[in-house]
């Protein structure tokens, strides 16, 4: 089971944050996005040469334009030029930049959202039961659209206003003397450090906000995907006052997290207006002594505007890659989510020559505490079919999956032509096997895409072999668009009969030699299961075949019978020797028995009834 974090787990600190995506801004693989870095880096320096001659063409002009100054209007013009000219130029580099880096942006999200997809489906089946899918997506879906923001501000707008700033006190010091450039920087640490301080506080409301907003979303999801369920117990209400109070905390932790925006904001504008204030009176103090000119005021102010722009929205940028690393820090939780089942190093493909499949004294239990399968052995020869039956929590099912191995057994050995395993890919394991459950899902697309999903190349023709081999290419092309008709969503437009003979065709489609069938035919009614068993008698010849099974009626034929009770083997044979055996087994058997019999009668009654109630 992945370990779980509590929710008080601090945050990691900013930077081993930040430096996990690093590599997809400079992914080693790709040097043509390296040299789109290399080249929007430079086009930032260009943009901030350029703004930081602004102010002194500015400068330039407004002296000319003294009194006092000698007639040069020519000049003050070009000057004027020249500022206009700067201008339009740091607006045309910035554009440039944003152009040139938005492939590398895109192409680092998606190289990220790549990773976490490819990630969750290694996972263990363990770790999507203990998880809502709903809950699942949104957090991929914000950590994935959180990196190109992040990069984005900090190569455009953190690192263009530290080269900014130096740029500036460098300048001040020059002409202003050291005074100024400490005033500056008071400001700036000043500003940094209320910003931080406030932002710290803010975290936390907007973590609550993004819990709050992640559970209404999987609530929303969740109710949507059983909404059969919600129509069955009319519980439209219930779900509809279920999601509104999760909306409802959501919207109480938005409010708190926006109002103190506000005052985050209040805060950084007083605090830069009361620096421009002070070098602005400091310049026409020093102006109306004779130390500065009157393009020094004019230049003091235009720096000074320039640094605060950015400044202004150093708040918003720090609030920005901070709420990021929140939102990515959910993320690279399931990244690091270890796969609980993983491939032995250097293991080899499983080779097939016939598909017997044993079981050498396994045991196996979901939780350590709880023990589902006590020593469980048996032997399927290759082409033969093996039954596995016994009552509801005997530990079936969870033979199946262990032989799929979405776990790992804690004892013994399971086998497929004599090679464990637990020691082979489990792609070519799971290639090797095919399954109708009693439950078929199917996705949201084509029947075509469908049955095809059991080989990826396969072709149209033998798509439509398969499913006339499990008897429903003739349904198939009674719809309107044929093979292109489209199943809804989790294959509900289609009846239970329909969906498992797509089942089939897809299983068809991959012919594995191992065949396992996992309470196939329980959810039919009668004539369905009697239809489809005889096409899962016909694909189950020379394919060694397991079968889990409630109704014994559709298992008279296997070869061997196991019965399973509370997790352990407690009788084998065939059909008939079972039943004279006069066990578990035939208890059931007696019993189902009986069960067929009343219902056979129960149409009769129903029948008389309606027909002696007719005439009232």
């Amino acid at each position: 089971m992945p370990p779980s974090t509590p929710d008080n787990t601090p945050l990691p600190p900013v930077w081993a944050t930040l430096r996990r995506f690093l590599p997809y801004l400079w992914p080693a693989d790709a040097p043509a996005l390296r040299r789109r870095v290399t080249i929007a880096m430079l086009l930032v320096l260009l943009a901030k040469v350029v703004s930081l001659a602004m102010p002194f063409a500015y400068k330039g002009a407004v002296d000319r334009m003294a009194p006092g100054m000698e007639p040069a209007a020519g000049l003050a013009v070009a000057l004027v030029v020249a500022y206009a000219g700067a201008r339009f130029g740091s607006v045309l580099f910035d554009n440039l930049r944003n152009a040139v880096f938005e492939r590398v942006g895109q192409e680092a999200g998606r190289r990220l959202s790549d990773d976490v997809f490819v990630h969750l489906h290694r996972l263990s089946l363990r770790f999507h039961l203990d998880r809502r899918t709903g809950a699942v997506t949104k957090i991929v879906e914000r950590g994935t659209k959180s990196i190109d923001t992040m990069l984005y501000f900090l190569l455009f707008n953190i690192a263009p206003t530290v080269l900014e700033l130096a740029a500036v006190c460098i300048i001040f010091f020059v002409k202003f003397g050291p005074g100024l450039v400490a005033a500056t920087l008071a400001m700036v640490a000043l500003y940094i450090w209320f910003t931080r301080t406030i932002t710290e506080w803010r975290n936390q409301l907007r973590r609550d906000m993004v819990d709050m907003d992640t559970n209404a979303v999987a609530h929303a999801v969740d109710s949507l995907l059983n909404f059969e369920t919600v129509k069955y117990f009319g519980a439209e209400e219930r779900e509809a006052a279920r999601y509104g109070t999760a909306m409802r905390r959501y919207a109480e932790a938005a409010v708190k997290s926006e109002n103190s925006l506000a005052w985050l904001n209040i805060g950084q504008s007083l605090i830069t207006n009361l620096m421009m204030a002070g070098a602005m009176g400091y310049t026409v103090w020093g102006w109306s002594r004779g130390s500065f000119t009157t393009g020094d005021v004019v230049l003091v102010n235009t720096l000074l505007a320039q640094l605060f722009r950015p400044l202004d929205l150093l708040g918003m940028v720090y609030r920005t890659i901070r709420q990021g690393v929140i939102d990515m820090e959910a993320m690279y939780k399931l990244i690091d989510t270890p796969a609980e089942i993983g491939d032995a190093p250097d293991a080899p493909m499983l080779h097939t020559h016939g598909g017997e499949v044993r079981f050498e004294h396994v045991r196996f239990g979901y939780d350590a505490d709880r023990e589902i399968l006590h020593d469980v052995s048996f032997t399927v020869p290759a082409g033969k079919t093996l039954a596995i039956v016994g009552p509801s929590g005997a530990g079936k099912s969870t033979i199946a999956r262990t032989l799929f191995r979405f776990y790992d057994i804690q004892a013994g050995r399971i086998l497929i032509d004599g090679q464990d395993i637990s020691r082979v890919t489990q792609a070519s394991l799971r290639a090797a096997i095919g399954i109708v459950p009693q439950d078929m899902v199917l996705f949201n697309d084509t029947v075509g895409y469908n049955i095809g999903y059991g080989r990826a190349d396969a072709t149209q023709a033998e798509i439509e072999k398969a499913a006339k081999a499990a008897s429903i290419h003739d349904f198939i092309m009674r719809l309107p668009q044929g093979y292109a008709t489209r199943v809804g969503e989790r294959g509900l437009k289609l009846s239970g009969g329909e969906k498992q003979r797509v089942a089939i065709a897809r299983t068809l489609l991959k012919d594995p030699p191992v065949l396992v069938l996992d309470e196939a035919t329980s959810a039919l009614d009668s004539r369905t299961e009697t239809e489809i068993q005889a096409v899962l008698r016909n694909i189950s010849r020379k394919r060694t075949t397991l079968v889990v099974a409630h109704r014994l009626s559709t298992v008279v034929d296997a070869d061997e019978i196991i019965v399973l009770d509370q997790g352990r083997v407690v009788e084998r044979g065939r059909h008939a020797d079972l039943v004279r055996a006069d066990g578990l087994y035939a208890a059931m058997w007696a019993r189902q028995a009986s069960e067929r019999s009343e219902g056979d009668a129960e149409p009769a009654v129903v029948g008389y009834a309606a027909e002696t109630a007719a005439p009232v």
